[in-house]
């Protein structure tokens, strides 16, 4: 973590111990912090990407089965901007269905496009009626806590407080009341925790247990880890900020950290939320 964010956590420290919650507590969570690269159409960061636009896949890639969200530019993206093994180069292409049935395994995808490849303009709008945004996506390099206070205990008995930190729900409450004063929501986020309109447990680990279910359904590819701890947030969107009709809609793109380092992108799996 950069010197510089984690001190940039001073108001949610103050808030916490105002709360009565032990320092030691405090200083652990605060431990937790990642960086994060939060996407917004306004403000004066560079501009990173963009929602919409022509769709350039390579002529050997498939058409896409969902509508195209945004494409990024990671030669843009400082390497510090999230702690992620992205590529340093080349565009990420997130895509995303918003849709109210339920099947996990269908709600979207990513593709790398490398720096140079050979690319021809694709239909990217898909078959949903959702008006997407469009436009430049500019970067502000944030810090992310947990936003999910509870973690599923073993042999169905219930859920309980994040291992190692028993006061985390306090220090989830105080986050929230801190964070739009540390870390203001954005349309797009790479990296760091997920987050949705109504966290329990971590929505990266809702995901993973949509990923083993699909496996063992036959519809999605193995291998996966059921351990959450293999995995990470790629991208969240909260759709819900620019899609007029959707909102409280969050995408959530995650992957086994394995498969990001070996540049798998097509093992990303896509979970959607919404509370209308």
């Amino acid at each position: 973590m950069i010197r510089e964010l984690r001190d940039r956590l001073g108001p949610f420290r103050d808030e916490a111990l105002a709360r009565g919650i032990p320092a030691d507590d405090v200083e652990r969570w605060s431990a937790l912090a990642r960086p994060c690269a939060t996407l917004t159409a306004h403000g004066d960061g560079p501009v990173v990407g963009r929602f919409g636009g022509p769709l350039l896949l390579p002529a050997d890639a498939p058409d896409p089965a969902h509508p195209f969200v945004a494409s990024l530019d990671l030669a843009a993206l400082p390497a510090d901007a999230t702690d992620l093994p992205l590529p340093p180069d080349g565009h990420l292409l997130l895509f995303a269905e918003l849709e109210h049935e339920y099947d996990p395994a269908e709600r979207g995808g990513v593709v790398h496009v490398p720096a140079g490849a050979a690319v021809a303009e694709r239909d990217g709008r898909g078959t949903g009626d959702a008006e997407y945004p469009r436009g430049p996506l500019r970067l502000r390099i944030d810090v992310s806590l947990p936003y999910h206070e509870a973690v599923a205990l073993p042999d169905d008995q219930g859920h309980g407080p994040l291992p190692g930190h028993p006061r985390s729900e306090d220090l989830v409450e105080a986050w929230n009341s801190t964070h739009d004063d540390i870390a203001p929501w954005g349309s797009l986020q790479l990296g760091g925790y997920s987050a949705e309109e109504a966290v329990f447990t971590d929505p990266v680990a809702d995901a993973v247990s949509d990923a083993v279910r699909s496996v063992r359904e036959d519809r999605w590819t193995g291998p996966v880890s059921a351990d959450p701890a293999d995995w990470v947030l790629l991208a969240d969107w909260d759709a819900g900020m620019d899609v007029t009709g959707w909102e409280g809609a969050v995408v959530h793109w995650v992957v086994q950290r394995d498969d990001l380092v070996a540049r798998r992108f097509d093992r990303v799996f896509t979970t959607f939320f919404w509370n209308p």
